[in-house]
């Protein structure tokens, strides 16, 4: 399992959505445990000094499966964010969940109907803390 960095400012955010989801009721369909578990594994850096090749809250990314070249743009966003019309999936998501604190070239597993997909993150086009947009 590779090493993942999560901003200070991401972790955060991320613990006040759980929290929310949770009080609300409105969770209940949802598995937070793999978040949760890659939350605690991370390694917490302040947004200043994140890398700019990983993949933080609101990155835009683009993806190239493994097996065929096909290429897909998400962005991670929070769940009040999402919008799969245009591409913003929420950090909730199992993909999203996959993709935060890894790196540029990095491949992931994304759990499909038909087995297993291998992703390879293939640019990060838009990295809110490498454009200084801490606040995002």
């Amino acid at each position: 399992m590779k090493d993942i960095i999560i901003s200070t400012l991401d972790r955060d955010r991320i613990l006040q959505n759980i929290d929310k989801t949770r009080s609300s009721g409105t969770g209940v369909r949802v598995n937070l445990t793999p978040l949760l578990t890659e939350l605690k594994r991370a390694k917490i850096m302040t947004p200043e000094t994140m890398p700019s090749d990983v993949v933080t809250m609101r990155s835009i990314v683009k993806l190239v499966y493994k097996n065929t070249g096909k290429i897909m743009q998400v962005q991670l966003v929070y769940p009040n964010e999402s919008d799969l019309t245009k591409s913003k999936i929420s950090v909730f998501a199992p993909i999203a969940t996959a993709l935060l604190g890894y790196r540029k070239g990095d491949t992931i597993l994304w759990k499909v109907p038909g087995g297993e997909a291998e992703l390879v993150i293939d640019e990060i086009i838009y990295q809110p803390e490498a454009s200084g947009d801490f606040m995002v």
